[in-house]
C-alpha cells in the first residue's frame, strides 16, 4: 500500500519547502506539479491570466496518473499542487483510490493570510506565476472538507514544524 502527500495551497504558501522537507525525511518520490503544466498554461500565467478549469483538467489528470503509476508499484510520493478546489482534489484522488483500499492521498494545506503570502511572492525570483494572480487563487481556494484526508497547516510555522505535522498525519510512528 502507498501514501501520497499533496502539499497544497496558493502560490507562495510554501508548498515546495514542505514537500522537500517530507522527501528529505522519507526518501519518497517527488514531483513538482508545475513541471506537468503544458507550455500554454505557463504562458497564460506568465502573462497574468488566471487558468480556467478547462486549462487545469488535463494537468490534474496527468498528476493523478503519475501518482497512480507509483502507487501501483507500492511507492510513496510527494507532490506540490495548488489543488484549490474540491473537484481538483477529487481528480487527484481518483486514480489512486481506484487501486483499492490502503492507498492514501493526503492533502497538506498550507494556509495563511493574503498579506504574508503576497510578501513572499514579491520576494520570489525566477517563477512564472506573478503576484498579480494571488487574489484569483485565493478566490478559487476551497477549504478541505471534513471527509477529505488531510491536515491544515499554518504557513508561518517553521518548516520543520510543518513537516512534523505532515508526518504525524500521514505516517504515525514512521
Amino acid at each position: 500500500m502507498s501514501v501520497h502527500v499533496v502539499a497544497m495551497g496558493v502560490s507562495g504558501s510554501g508548498k515546495s519547502t514542505v514537500a522537500e522537507g517530507v522527501v528529505e525525511r522519507t526518501g519518497w518520490v517527488f514531483a513538482e506539479a508545475d513541471a506537468f503544466h503544458p507550455q500554454a498554461n505557463i504562458d497564460k500565467m506568465s502573462q497574468g491570466i488566471p487558468l480556467t478549469d478547462e486549462d487545469r483538467w488535463p494537468w490534474l489528470h496527468d498528476l493523478a496518473a503519475w501518482m497512480a503509476e507509483h502507487a501501483a508499484r507500492g511507492e510513496d510520493t510527494v507532490i506540490t499542487c495548488s489543488a484549490l478546489k474540491r473537484t481538483y482534489r477529487d481528480v487527484l484522488r481518483a486514480d489512486v483510490a481506484a487501486l483499492g483500499a490502503g492507498h492514501r492521498v493526503v492533502f497538506a494545506h498550507l494556509d495563511g493570510s493574503a498579506a504574508v503570502i503576497a510578501d513572499r511572492l514579491e520576494g520570489r525570483q525566477g517563477h512564472f506565476m506573478p503576484a498579480s494572480l494571488l487574489q484569483s487563487q485565493i478566490d478559487t481556494l476551497e477549504d478541505l472538507e471534513p471527509d477529505e484526508d488531510g491536515v491544515v497547516l499554518d504557513l508561518t510555522a517553521a518548516p520543520e514544524v510543518l513537516v512534523d505535522r505532515v508526518m504525524a498525519s500521514v505516517a504515525p510512528g514512521r
